[in-house]
This record gives C-alpha cells, structure tokens and sequence, in this order.
C-alpha cells in the first residue's frame, strides 16, 4: 500500500484513505464477514480473542474480535478489536476501532493504519521496515469499536435519546436544504414531483439500471485505484450524492401534498407544511430498523430517475 502522508496523522486532520480499505471496511461491515482459517490460527476461550501462531504468509481478517500474533503473520486487518503483535508481520497491521499494540522485540514490515484508536509500541524504537508510513485517524473510538462488535446494528440501530436527538437534528437540517431548494429552484422540483406522480414505474426502473451500473463503476475504481479509475470512482460517487439530495428533496414534497391532500382541508394547505411533512415521513421510514435499507435504496433510483429524465418532460406527460 502506497499512502501520501510522511509522518503520522493524529486527531481530527483526515489522513488520506485508500479507497481499498474504506471498499474493504464496507464489505466486511454490511455481510459481518469473519475470515480466518488455518491450522496455527485458533481462539480464546472467551471467543474475543483470534490467537495466530506461525502463519508467515496468511493475511488475517477478524471482525469483533482482538487479535494477537505470537509468531509470524503476513498481514493482519482486526474491525472492532485490538491488534496485539508480539512476533513478526511482514505486511501491514490496520485496525478500526481499536489499537495496535507492538511489544518490544516485535517487527512489522508494512504499514500501519489505525481508525478510532492509536499505534501503541512498548519500545521506544520499536522494529520497523524504513519508509513505512503510520496513519492514525483517532476519533470515534468507542462508535467504531461497538459497530466492529455487533455489525448488526447498522442495520436495527438501537432507539435512545441520542439516536432521537439526532434523528430531530436530521430532520431539521432537511427541512431547511428542501425549503431552500424549491426555493431556488421551484419549477425543477415541481416537475420532478409531477413526474413521480405520472410515471414512477419508469422512473424508479431507469433510476435503478443506472444506480447499478453507477455502482459496479464505483467498486470498478477502488479495485483499480488507477488515475481513470480513481476519476470514474469520484464521478460515480458525485452521481450518488446529487441524485441522494435531489431524489429526497422531491420524494419529501411529494409524499408530503399527498397527506395533505388526504389529511387536511384546502385552507390548512401550504408547500412548507408539506414539506415538513414529507421530511418526518422520510426521516421516520429510514430511521426503522432493516426497512430503511429499501427506503434508501429507493431514494437513490428515483432521485437518479429524475435527474435523467429533467430534459424530457414532454414525452411524460402520456405515460
């Protein structure tokens, strides 16, 4: 791995990260996967901890477990766990939400890249390969460490008085980019919304195709991190974000006349109370556990669906 910085990054500065590792940290998040198999390798008692003897050219990923190297490993990647090496890793050491731990007389050849803890060595030169870079990105410790743990709360969060707090505080702030947007641009967001009202089959079928390909293209340019991949990710990943923001803005107006309609007389209508609306109604749909997946899945194809067809408005009119 090749990374920009010389020095070690500590705090709130953004380190550069490898669109392999943030690819990686994703896949292994959203499947919970757990790959470790070979004879030196074995468990704790307690199941926290993945025991590596001597497997010099196995590379190791653990999620929600520690992991200590008593011998030799090719490569170690712990998510939600402490990485102990005592022996030799001639590759690099990386860990997201937790620490690395380098005992005196140990050697790591690669390396090492910390998200949400920090590089401890015992040693005060502890044995390194020259040249190797130390990345630390130390925020969010304890959120990193509990989602490595128990994966499966990004999909169920759990509810409490933060995850209200900060479900109002959403809400708020996408109240105010919808009021602003139909604000300054009322007839793009009217015919959007006309549009889902006519034709959202058709909408939500080519927002979908081009999510998809948009997708595969992202995936394509952190596999290939060369500099057309990169420039293909980065657009892929633009894409997203306008169709997101766009696709939402319209679905909250959308859905919010719609309960007006049904819900309130003529004199009680207004756009801002739709609007409002609208915003608690998404806010709501993808704050539930597992659902809000199809929710946000379903804002991205019709935000793109929109988008695609802005140009177009006359041939929407007789679906």
């Amino acid at each position: 791995m090749k990374y920009l910085s010389e020095t070690p990054i500590v705090g709130p500065a953004f380190p550069p990260i490898p669109l392999k590792l943030i690819l990686f940290f994703i896949v292994l998040q959203l499947f919970c996967v757990c790959l470790y198999a070979h004879p030196e390798i074995s468990t704790s008692d307690d199941q926290t901890t993945v025991i590596v003897n001597d497997a010099p050219e196995q590379e190791i990923y653990v999620i929600g477990k520690s992991v200590i190297v008593k011998k030799a490993a090719k490569g170690v990647l712990a998510v939600g766990g402490d990485v102990t090496v005592e022996g030799r890793i001639e590759g690099d050491v990386a860990t997201i939400g937790g620490n690395v731990i380098q005992k005196e007389g140990s050697y790591i050849g690669g390396d090492i890249i910390v998200f949400g803890g920090a590089y401890k060595p015992e040693s005060e030169n502890p044995l390194r390969e020259a040249g190797k870079k130390t990345v630390m990105f130390g925020v969010l410790e304890e959120q990193l460490r509990d989602i490595g743990q128990n994966p499966s709360q990004i999909f169920s969060p759990s509810f409490s008085l933060s995850f209200l707090a900060q479900r109002l505080f959403v809400a708020l702030l996408w109240f105010i980019i919808s009021i602003v947007m139909t604000t300054i641009a009322p007839g793009a967001i009217g015919r959007a919304v006309a549009r889902i009202k006519l034709s959202p089959l058709k909408v939500c079928a080519l927002g979908s195709i081009v999510f998809l390909l948009t997708s595969g293209v992202i995936v394509g340019g952190a596999l290939y991190p060369t500099f057309l991949g990169v420039t293909l990710a980065l657009t892929g990943v633009l894409i997203l974000l306008l169709g997101y923001i766009f696709g939402r803005v319209s679905l909250q107006v959308s859905i919010g006349k719609i309960f007006q309609k049904h819900l309130l007389s003529e004199n009680n209508r207004s756009e801002t109370l739709a609007t409002l609306i609208g915003v608690m109604f998404w806010t709501l749909l993808l704050s539930l556990p597992y659902i809000w997946l199809i929710a946000l899945f379903t804002v991205f194809t019709f935000g793109i669906g929109l988008i695609l067809t802005a140009r177009s408005p006359v041939r929407w009119q007789n679906p």
